[in-house]
């Protein structure tokens, strides 16, 4: 009996030498002792071969027994133990949620607190973030009225158009009464009437070089759902610059795109993937081309999940990845991106 427990020891401190996981280390030693079972069991007693295992099947067996009976206990005591930590964390989490907002807002985001991996700090740090949305059109009209829901404290809408009746097929933020009102103020109503807890701060106006740079400066995330390719690079330039993550998405008939470029996180920019602005007859506009109204719908809403999860850190967001859904086939695919060291906007940067 000696000798096996000295091997027993022997293959267990090999396993911890080696660094093998503790399950690798209880598999060889079970498998060590199904052995000695198995020479018990074939021999007889008064064979060399079982006397130097100690001789005794019932020892073995009872031997056995004990060791099964205080692995289970100990495995219970595990289970209870993470139980109780899963408990204690979700009663902090509850707590803090009722520390940081009123009996109203908690009612509403219930569905996200009791979310594992937001829970009410994640849904603290919802209301405490301030994001920009450029464009408040087919893909801003989700994306605003997503993120107003959610609770993100301060939202900033920059678009300088007026809600048009071709406008009402695809972005469904403005109503038929709004026709003729600026969209930022259409959209602004239509959020906060939504939610009265986020604070809404409309730019009737398109960015420019002279504004962008202070505009962005004043929030913690931008979102571009423009379909203007000057536009795009400038906000691409200013996010670079500040070190802001910028989520974009794009649309053409039935096909849309979204993806996050973060190059304080080393990701690729904006600028990266797209080196220039396609020729106009490349790249028409949805009034030229067409588009299905619900494919906003589907890639805004994408991108306000995206938001969510760069603000609470929960979950991997689109990073280095463009996600690439096709309405019309009912296909969605994700490709990788990569820096572009030449890239004019950021190629220069340390990652």
């Amino acid at each position: 009996m000696v000798l096996v427990l000295a091997m027993a020891a022997g293959l267990w401190g090999v396993g911890w030498a080696t660094g093998a996981p503790k399950s690798a280390r209880w598999t060889m030693t079970g498998l060590l002792y199904l052995a000695v079972i198995g020479v018990q069991v074939a021999f007889p007693p008064e064979h060399p071969l079982a006397v130097a295992t100690g001789g005794s099947l019932a020892m073995w067996l009872i031997l056995g027994a004990v060791v099964a009976i205080v692995l289970s206990y100990s495995s219970i005591l595990q289970r209870l133990r993470t139980k109780a930590d899963a408990n204690l964390a979700a009663q902090e989490q509850e707590e803090t949620a009722q520390e940081l907002f009123s009996e109203t807002e908690l009612n509403r985001y219930a569905r996200h607190i009791v979310l594992r991996e937001l829970g009410g700090l994640g849904q603290k740090k919802l209301k405490d973030a301030k994001v920009l949305v450029v464009g408040a059109g087919g893909l801003g009209s989700p994306v605003l009225l997503y993120l107003a829901a959610a609770g993100v404290g301060r939202i900033g809408v920059v678009d300088d158009d007026v809600v048009d009746n071709s406008n009402l097929q695809r972005q469904v933020i403005h109503t038929d009464a709004a026709i003729g009102t600026p969209k930022v103020l259409s959209a602004a109503e239509a959020m906060t009437a939504q939610n009265p807890f986020v604070e809404v701060v409309p730019y009737p106006r398109r960015l420019t070089v002279d504004d962008a740079e202070e505009i962005i400066g004043e929030y913690d995330l931008v979102l571009d759902g423009t379909d203007n390719f000057d536009t795009r690079y400038m906000v691409n330039e200013v996010c670079v610059t500040q070190g802001k993550p910028l989520i974009s998405g794009a649309l053409s008939q039935w096909e849309g795109q979204l993806s996050v470029f973060d190059v304080a996180n080393g990701t690729p920019c904006y600028h990266c993937i797209f080196p220039e602005a396609p020729a106009p007859e490349l790249a028409p506009s949805c009034s030229e081309a067409g588009v299905v109204g619900p494919l906003p719908g589907v890639v805004g809403t994408m991108m306000a999940a995206e938001a969510i999860k760069v603000i609470t850190g929960a979950g991997a967001a689109l990073r280095g990845e463009m996600m690439i859904y096709d309405a019309l086939w009912g296909e969605t695919r994700k490709i990788g991106l990569k820096p572009r060291a030449d890239c004019p906007t950021c190629g220069g940067k340390k990652r």
